[in-house]
């Protein structure tokens, strides 16, 4: 994320883009969080339906490639492991980027599409994180 997004930071979310372009690998989204929809998340895209991940100590795989993952600042990375899942249909593996304190796709499993509602595109607050997000 943009490589650190922290909480109480702004976005601009785009909540049409996926009615018009398919959602991929690498997107940052907004959904809502599987286990109590009322709250919002959001993660990066590492696996959409068919593809197969693993996490062997820290090192990401999808489809047996390792995955180069500049995004992940030092000293927030996760040297656990994870089996191998097929990312089912209408889902999508989701990882945060401070790998070693996010709640994600390793905790609640893959994301159903229906959850996902937006695309994070610009950080706003604050002033000095101003950009895209990456």
């Amino acid at each position: 994320m943009m490589p650190s997004l922290d909480d109480q930071e702004r976005i601009f979310i785009n909540k049409f883009v996926y009615h018009i372009e398919a959602i991929s690998a690498g997107d940052v989204v907004v959904f809502r969080y599987p286990r109590d929809p009322s709250k919002s998340f959001i993660k990066r895209v590492i696996g959409i339906a068919g593809d197969r991940v693993r996490i062997d100590s820290g090192q990401v795989y999808v489809n047996d490639k390792p995955l180069v993952e500049e995004y992940v600042a030092t000293g927030f990375g996760d040297d656990r492991s994870f089996p191998e899942i097929i990312v089912p249909p209408h889902t999508y593996y989701l990882l945060g980027d401070h790998r070693n304190m996010s709640s994600d796709s390793r905790e609640f499993g893959p994301v159903n599409d229906r959850l996902i509602y937006g695309k994070a595109v610009l950080g706003y607050w604050p002033v000095e994180k101003l950009g895209l997000v990456h």
